[in-house]
């Protein structure tokens, strides 16, 4: 197995109505997140960012239509313990690159890496997610319902 690069995007999932789409982990199942994913070589984050939504959702957004909008945020975050061996020796902070995007809550959604999902409220997804980088994103960059 190839081992990991410390570049990975955050791309947090809301609707019309500020629902958070939540992604539950299949390796650990009090891991609740938002699609995220390590930067391939020769990928943009930005790049990135589409790939995984796809792969993780099956949601498929446009870079022509600019559906991913680039928050301009980079977290750099301490590596999970558990999570150490899949990085090269000595790496211990992975930086991660925020975007978010508007979806249709109703688009039919196919997990490949996740156990379940769930859209939740603002708050509720905050309360929901495991890392503190994927709270401050939702914190920051999702619209509050008015």
């Amino acid at each position: 197995m190839a081992l990991k690069r410390p570049e990975s995007v955050l791309v947090v999932l809301f609707s019309e109505d500020s629902q958070v789409l939540m992604l539950q982990r299949d390796d650990d199942a009090d891991f609740w997140q938002s699609v995220t994913g390590t930067i391939e070589l020769g990928e943009s984050p930005i790049q990135t960012a589409y790939r995984e939504v796809a792969e993780e959702t099956s949601i498929e957004l446009s870079l022509a239509r600019q559906d991913i909008m680039d928050c301009r945020h980079i977290n750099q975050y301490r590596i999970r313990k558990q999570w150490l061996s899949r990085y090269p020796k000595n790496t211990v902070y992975n930086n991660e690159y925020v975007f978010c995007a508007r979806v249709d809550k109703h688009a039919e959604i196919i997990l490949t890496e996740h156990l379940s999902y769930q859209w939740l409220s603002k708050d509720k997804a905050i309360e929901r997610v495991w890392s503190d980088s994927n709270r401050l994103a939702i914190s920051k960059f999702v619209p509050t319902r008015t």
